[in-house]
This record gives structure tokens, C-alpha cells and sequence, in this order.
């Protein structure tokens, strides 16, 4: 069965929940997230946002034509949850308190990074600018953290619960939904009424802290509370459209390859599925010796690319006692390698790594192979100071560089394509893992707050800048990551840009969300329409278009 997969930074540690859309007898689009359906319905209107008391310093700001969700029922508390919570409240303000601006969530959460603390049914937009194009038939829908209860104690931006936020668009007309991923994670809170499960990048900074929670953590799964076995992940961070998360769909053999990554040995599997979906067997990576922060990778024809980059878990107790902070950080001592392994390999002695010096990568933009498969192509932002990547978002500069490895030599090369700080980029999808020319990046300014999208032309010379196009959302106005819709998929002949830009965007002045649909075409990335959305998007991380082709085979 396809579905629509969502995926988490700690995404090694549960088996993902799938969201499915699927398309009932009467032409209703049903996302599906595990056991809840989301059923379309008339639209409720409201006044007010129904969110709740104001939180200090979160955003209060309510939409004119806001909806309301159902009132969340609070369980009944245990004597033993009672204990539980005065224990961990005791943690939070005497040994662990959110002493620094990275995991407070008065700071982490203010603005538009603030939770929607309900669900959306599906519930109707207007259409400001413009007209939806045809070929946008289907469903953006796009993944970001959203905690489902406002943190008591430290709170890292990428430890909230995942949120799908999903624009039906159907002859010309839209529709937005919201829905929690229902995690195992998030239903045994929801059960508990209260945080149960320790956050990672945040509830363990230092030894002291982390004997504290951990021994909390250990009593509350004595007492039955949760059961680590079936996970902890958050789906908060990407979506698939696949039987399986976080992976590489090649669209000309229907092949997917994806991973999974660990804190013990193996640190990395590599694994894919047929054209079929029949999941072909694991290849563990045992030449990666030590647990590494493995977010994304990239696929060409004949291989397979993964980066070892400076952000590691620390398992070793001692550097806890000695440095402090959180158990995932970064390691200036190390140096980034690059991994290329066939993508067929049937084990991990094909696996060769190249030393990169100062090139630290979270996400890949695309690959391929160039003379005759003895050299790879990768395109990918290059963290220029990856030790405030967790802590110091604002202070981070992503130069997208393409970065040539000759798998004979073992020379490599890199050229920067853009001097901005540009991450959360994308290319047209019928392009991944064959030579692709245009990409199109979300400009950090700074980042995790993304003020415009650029369209850049990687067929450039090496020491040419490649910015062919400019988009900026406008003063106090930000977006999320782009994504690019073909205007006519089943084209063969189309132009590789041949299509449109969109993204959700947010005016913090006015305290209103939008949908935007750029024309990937124009020099300006003129915007040929506008949705206003019934309540705000929070900022998130990444998304994909499903459209009407794939939702009616579901």
C-alpha cells in the first residue's frame, strides 16, 4: 500500500507512523494518520483560535476567520503520575532548568514557532492573488515539530511532536487540515495528559541532569507508564510518499532506497525496496565506527552518498561529565568523510569514505555520476559553523558547494554555487539522482527564519555565482522550505523548471499564514497565487506535493 510517511531527527529510534491519504468512493480525500481519520466535513468557523490561555512570550496573535478544534479532554491523573510530575518539575527548576536561549521555550517557542495546541478539520481557504493553476490538483503537505503540550522544562526546536499541515487543492479551490502525527510517543502522552518520554535534545545536559532524568525515565517504564521497545521517535521532521520513511524514490525504475541510524553498532544501515515495494535485506555500514548524526543522504544510478559530519551522538559518559550539554553535539576533533557505496551492494565492503575537511552536511540536494561512473556529482549546503548548529541557529551559514569525488583517485573537488545562506533546498523530482541544472534553495536570514527562496543554475561555470532568480516574502514575512510541482508530470519533453514554487508563509505583523505558488519559470518567481490559510502555520521543516495521479491510486 502507498502512503505518506513522516520521518523525525531521531528517527532511528521508532518505527514511523504512516500518514495515508486515501480516496474514498465519493471523491472525499481522507488523510489517514495511523487510527485517526480525517473526514471532510463543512467548515466550522470561529472567531478566535481556541488555543488556549496566552503563553508569555508565545504568540497570542489570532487569525479574524480562525477555526476552533475540539477541546482536548485532560485524563484523570494517577497518584503515581501526580509523583512523577512533582519529581520532574523538581528537575526543571533545581537541576536542569532551561538555562540557555537554545532550550528555553519562552525563547525557543516565541512567535511563530509557537505550538497550535489543537487539530484542524478540513476547513476552506480564501484565495487572495491570483488563481490554483490545474496542474496543482492534489494535496501539499507539509511536516514541522509542534509540542503537543507546552514544555515545563528545556525544550530544543527540533524535540516537539510532528504536525502535518495539508492544503487539499481541487478545482481551483483549497482546503486546509492539521493533524498530530499520532506517534506511539505522542499517544501515551495524550493518555497521560502530561510530557512523559524524555525530550533528547534537550532533557539531558550534563551528568547531573542526566542521571536525574534518567533514573525518572527508568522508573516511569518500571511503572508502566511507556515501553521504550516501541519508540520514542517524534515524526516531526520530513514525509514520503511510500510504504517506508526517510527515503530515495528513483522515479524512472520505481526503486527506493532509504536508512536508518543508531547509538549502538551498526551506526548505519543502508536498505531499498524493488519497484515492487518488496524491501530487499539490510546492509549494515560497520566501516562507520562511531555514532554519527546521519539526517539525510543522496542517491545517483550506480550509488549511494552518505556524510559523516562533525555532529555526533556522545555516548561516552566522561565527556558528559567533562563537558557538559546534551548527549548530540558537535566534535571540532573530527574529520567529515564521505561515503559512496553502490546502491545495489550486497554488503558494506564496497563502501568507500573520502576525507572532506570543513564540510559538514545535514541535507543533500541531489547527485549523479559523471564519466561513466567513476566520479560522483554531489550538490549539498555546507554548514559553515556547524558547532551552533544546535545551539546558535541564528549564527549558521549553509554555502551550497558542489563537491566532485573521482572513486579512482580519490581526489575531491568543491566549488562553492552561492555565497548565501541558503538551506532547505530542493530540485525538481523527476530529476533525482540524474544531472539536474536548477535548484531551489530557502535564504536563512537567519536562519531557522527563512525570508525569501532563490532559484539557482548548478550548470554554471565553478566561479560564477548561480543565482538566476529572487523571490522575497516581504518585511516581517517568512516561509518554510520550497518545494517544486511539475506543471505537467507526465511531460517527457518538459523543461526542467517547467512548473511552480510553493511554500506556506507567514506575515508576523499581520498574524496571518499563507499559501504561495511561484511560477518557477519567471525571473522574479512572480507569485501567481495566494491562499490565505482559516488559522497560522507555524515554521517547519520539510514537505512534499502529492497529486491527484498518486492520491487516486491509494
Amino acid at each position: 500500500m502507498y502512503s505518506v510517511s513522516s520521518s523525525s531527527f531521531i528517527s532511528t529510534f521508532s518505527p514511523k507512523p504512516s500518514l495515508h491519504l486515501r480516496h474514498s468512493s465519493s471523491s472525499r480525500l481522507l488523510p489517514r494518520i495511523n487510527s485517526t481519520v480525517v473526514e471532510e466535513r463543512s467548515p466550522i468557523i470561529n472567531p478566535s483560535e481556541n488555543n488556549g490561555p496566552p503563553h508569555k512570550k508565545l504568540y497570542t496573535r489570532t487569525n479574524r476567520n480562525a477555526v476552533a478544534s475540539p477541546a482536548k479532554l485532560r485524563p484523570e491523573t494517577t497518584l503515581v503520575a501526580a509523583l512523577f510530575t512533582t519529581v520532574e518539575d523538581a528537575i526543571n527548576t533545581f537541576i536542569d532548568p532551561p538555562s540557555r536561549p537554545s532550550v528555553d521555550p519562552k525563547h525557543v517557542l516565541s512567535g511563530n514557532f509557537a505550538p497550535v495546541l489543537d487539530e484542524l478539520p478540513p476547513t476552506e481557504c480564501e484565495i487572495i492573488h491570483g488563481s490554483l493553476p490545474p496542474s496543482l490538483d492534489g494535496a501539499y503537505i507539509r511536516n514541522g515539530p509542534n509540542p503537543q503540550f507546552l514544555p515545563r522544562g528545556p525544550y530544543h526546536l527540533f524535540d516537539g511532536d510532528g504536525m502535518l499541515h495539508a492544503i487539499r487543492i481541487r478545482n481551483g479551490k483549497a482546503t486546509l487540515c492539521s493533524r498530530f502525527v499520532k506517534t506511539y510517543k505522542y499517544n501515551v502522552e495524550k493518555q497521560n495528559g502530561a510530557p512523559v518520554i524524555p525530550n533528547v535534545f534537550s532533557g539531558f545536559n550534563g551528568v547531573t541532569a542526566s542521571v536525574a532524568r534518567g533514573a525518572l525515565t527508568a522508573l516511569r517504564v518500571l511503572a508502566g507508564q511507556y515501553n521504550p521497545v516501541n519508540g520514542i521517535g517524534l515524526a516531526n521532521t520530513s514525509l514520503a510518499f511510500f510504504c517506508n520513511p526517510h527515503p530515495k524514490t528513483d522515479p524512472e525504475t520505481g526503486e527506493t532506497f532509504a536508512f536508518r541510524y543508531s547509538p549502538v553498532p551498526p551506526f548505519l544501515t543502508f536498505f531499498r525496496f524493488d519497484s515492487t515495494g518488496k524491501k530487499q535485506r539490510d546492509v549494515p555500514v560497520y566501516s562507520l565506527t562511531s555514532p554519527s548524526f546521519v539526517h539525510d543522504f543522496a542517491i545517483t544510478k550506480r550509488h549511494a552518498i552518505f556524510a559523516e559530519i562533525q555532529i555526533v551522538m556522545r555516548m561516552n559518559i566522561m565527556d558528559l561529565v567533562l563537558e557538559g550539554g546534551s548527549p548530540v553535539g558537535a566534535d571540532n576533533r573530527k574529520t567529515p568523510r564521505l561515503g559512496v557505496i553502490p546502491r545495489n551492494a550486497g554488503d558494506d565492503s564496497e563502501m568507500k569514505w573520502f576525507e572532506v575537511p570543513g564540510f559538514n552536511i545535514i541535507h543533500a540536494i541531489n547527485a549523479w555520476d559523471e564519466n561513466d561512473g567513476t566520479t560522483v556529482v554531489l550538490i549539498a549546503p555546507n554548514i559553515m559553523s556547524i558547532e551552533h548548529t544546535l545551539e546558535r541557529m541564528d549564527l549558521v551559514h549553509s554555502l551550497v558547494e558542489k563537491v566532485k569525488i573521482d572513486l579512482v583517485t580519490g581526489i575531491v573537488t568543491r566549488h562553492p554555487i552561492s555565497a548565501r545562506n541558503l538551506d532547505f533546498a530542493v530540485i525538481n523530482p523527476a530529476f533525482l539522482g540524474r544531472r539536474s541544472r536548477y535548484v531551489y534553495a530557502a535564504i536563512g536570514d537567519p536562519m531557522p527564519k527563512i525570508s525569501g527562496v532563490v532559484k539557482l543554475d548548478v550548470s554554471k561555470g565553478d566561479r560564477d555565482d548561480c543565482t538566476v532568480a529572487r523571490r522575497m516574502y516581504g518585511p516581517g514575512c517568512y516561509g518554510g522550505e520550497p518545494f517544486f510541482v511539475a506543471r505537467d508530470p507526465g511531460d517527457q519533453e518538459a523543461e526542467e523548471d517547467d512548473g511552480y514554487v510553493v511554500t506556506y508563509v507567514h506575515d508576523e505583523v499581520a498574524g496571518e499564514s499563507k499559501f504561495l505558488v511561484m511560477d518557477a519559470k519567471s525571473p522574479e518567481l512572480e507569485i501567481v497565487a495566494a491562499v490565505r490559510l482559516p488559522r497560522r502555520v507555524p515554521y517547519g521543516f520539510h514537505g512534499l506535493f502529492v497529486k491527484e495521479s498518486d492520491v487516486n491510486k491509494l
